[in-house]
């Protein structure tokens, strides 16, 4: 099976939509029930990962292939809808939840098979990660500030790129050096890009306030939850890989 199906990517940045809607001003106006809340978002991002572990549990107890490339292609489209039509995001971001569950699901099973204890220690590191990263945002140990979105937003596009040119090359039949494989320089290669996704975990919390700020419509606590959701399904993901690695050395 060709590795590229177990990549993950993280394609929603609102940078641009949230400052467009703080310069519109178009909200300020509009009712406390027509606009975003922190607490609605979260809401919003608890009913996602519901979703997500339903369809996942449900992929894990019948992995296949066609689970898997329906799954990444169904969450993928969800996503790049919502990414091009925030207003869609009380659909897409349910959909992208239901469809990754399928992938998720039978990606984790196949992880499973080769260590018992895998998935179990993916999921504890990816909410470790993910509280950790809360405590450094709310205790302004870490601000997101311009430059630090501008460093983190091109590292992945970076990362995207390299995952876009293997995945391509896997399809002839050619495999990126060191990207796929154990050894020292593929497991610093793993931690680096697990680096980068825990930061855009910050994007992500600062995302919600940024939204929130401006006032943004009730569809970005959807479209918010949809964002959190890509990066902790790439960060578990990439903790997959990097298990498997290091238990492969």
């Amino acid at each position: 099976m060709s590795k590229s199906f177990f990549e993950s990517r993280n394609p929603v940045f609102i940078e641009e939509k949230l400052q467009k809607l703080g310069q519109s001003g178009a909200l300020t106006n509009e009712s406390v029930n027509d606009v975003m809340s922190i607490s609605g978002a979260i809401n919003k991002t608890a009913i996602l990962f519901v979703i997500l572990l339903a369809t996942s549990a449900a992929s894990y107890a019948m992995p296949s292939m066609f689970l898997l490339i329906v799954g990444i292609v169904g969450g993928l489209i969800a996503v790049l809808v919502a990414s091009f039509k925030p207003h869609t995001s009380a659909i897409a971001a349910p959909v992208y939840a239901g469809f990754e569950g399928l992938a998720l699901g039978t990606i984790s099973a196949m992880y499973a098979t080769m260590l018992d204890g895998i998935v179990l220690q993916a999921v504890s590191l990816t909410f470790a990660t993910l509280i950790s990263m809360l405590v450094l945002y709310k205790s302004g140990l870490i601000k997101v500030t311009d430059k630090f979105r501008s460093g983190v937003m091109m590292a992945t596009g970076a990362i995207f790129l390299v995952y876009l040119v293997s995945m391509i090359g896997s399809m002839f039949g050619w495999n990126m050096p060191y990207l796929h494989q154990g050894g020292m320089i593929g497991i610093g290669i793993s931690v680096v890009i697990i680096a980068v996704a825990a930061l855009n975990l910050l994007l992500d919390f600062d995302n919600f306030d940024k939204a929130a700020q401006a006032r943004a419509p009730k569809y970005m606590e959807w479209f918010c939850g949809l964002s959190l959701m890509v990066t902790l399904v790439w960060l578990y993901i990439e903790f997959l890989r990097l298990l498997s690695m290091l238990n492969r050395d």
